[in-house]
């Protein structure tokens, strides 16, 4: 989640009027997150893209106006405001994308703190659009530009776009900006994969599965699991999960799902994780434990967890809790891997 203060500073361009707020038609949010920020808007204009699940899914229970995730054309709105993403490349698709659809005469708006990219994002925004204002208050930059369609460089738009499709990385794995670790092999995730013994057998779950490297490397690998359930909440990984387990598509799912709302109970033999830590830009070891917490629950009574973390994150307390028994099986080039198991049962 974006800190509230940059979006007490991306208001504050609409309430000087240094952005103007259209008297009518819809108010377009990109990447849009809840908060309290988003009711200081007309409601009833605000249409809202998010491909994020658990943000999704809080929009559309408090009441808003939320794009179909797998929607290809954005509306023409005479306001668009991005929350930019973490990432550079796939921020940047997002600004080409908000750029070419938008109207003429229209603004497109956005706001980041100084210290993550205010001054670039403005700068990816101006090399977009020819043209660029912006304010700053605490520590945060809101920048916004005038769509004037001469000047938009429609190539580099393209050229941006296209870098956010996915690309093979490595033979038979794909992915692409945003996703962990998008244009390289995550070492933690190889650790992890490599850890679970060939004989493993039985349905398994993937919680965060990402572009999809570990589950391949398990259906690869181990011959008696019968089936890889990948659960994932960012959309934009499942078409990279999709090419990547092709070749195993016979043995697995694919669920866009917020692991720690939409998982079945007691109804797999194992897991595995390299659970986030991360909620927007900022550090949540909270996360990590939520998702252990969540395989727990999803877990048969006899069944395993295999997570892997980098070695500073504290989830030992948590697995313990939530585990009968809990091993370290590797701690090595700053990860740790542990396996958990017989998961225990809370009233």
């Amino acid at each position: 989640m974006m800190d509230p203060i940059v979006f007490e500073t991306l208001l504050l361009a609409i309430e000087r009027e240094a952005v103007p707020l259209p008297e009518a038609g819809p108010i377009l949010v990109l990447n849009a997150e809840p908060g309290p920020w988003l009711t200081r808007l007309p409601k009833d204009r605000l249409v809202l893209r998010t491909s994020y699940k658990p943000h999704h899914d809080a929009l559309k229970a408090a009441g808003f106006n939320v794009l179909a995730v797998d929607s290809v054309e954005l509306p023409e709105a005479q306001l668009t405001i991005i929350v930019p993403p973490r990432q550079r490349d796939q921020a940047r698709a997002v600004y080409a994308r908000a750029m070419l659809a938008a109207p003429e005469g229209s603004t497109i708006l956005a706001c980041l703190p100084n210290t993550l990219g205010g001054k670039s994002g403005q700068d990816a925004l101006e090399a977009l659009s020819g043209n660029s204002d912006s304010l700053s208050k605490h520590k945060c930059r809101a920048y916004w530009c005038v769509k004037h369609a001469a000047d938009v460089d429609e190539e580099l738009a393209q050229d941006w776009i296209d870098f956010d499709a996915p690309q093979l990385i490595e033979p038979g794995l794909w992915s692409r900006p945003g996703l962990f670790s998008w244009d390289r092999i995550d070492p933690g995730s190889e650790m992890l994969a490599d850890s679970v013994p060939e004989y493993t057998k039985g349905i398994g779950i993937d919680l965060g599965a990402g572009n999809g490297f570990i589950s391949r490397e398990i259906l690869a690998n181990c011959p008696q699991v019968e089936r890889m359930d990948l659960v994932e909440a960012e959309y934009r990984a499942m078409i990279c999960q999709e090419q990547t387990m092709a070749p195993h598509a016979a043995r697995c799912t694919m669920r866009w799902a917020d692991v720690l709302k939409d998982l079945p109970p007691a109804t797999y033999d194992f897991a595995v994780m390299n659970p986030p830590f991360h909620t927007g830009r900022a550090d949540n070891n909270e996360l990590g434990r939520s998702f252990i917490r969540a395989a727990a629950a999803t877990l048969r009574n006899g069944g395993t967890l295999w997570l892997v973390a980098n070695r500073h994150l504290p989830y030992e307390d948590e697995l313990t809790r939530c585990f009968k028994a809990v091993e370290m099986i590797e701690d090595d080039d700053g990860y740790k891997i542990i396996r958990a198991d017989r998961p225990k049962r809370f009233k």
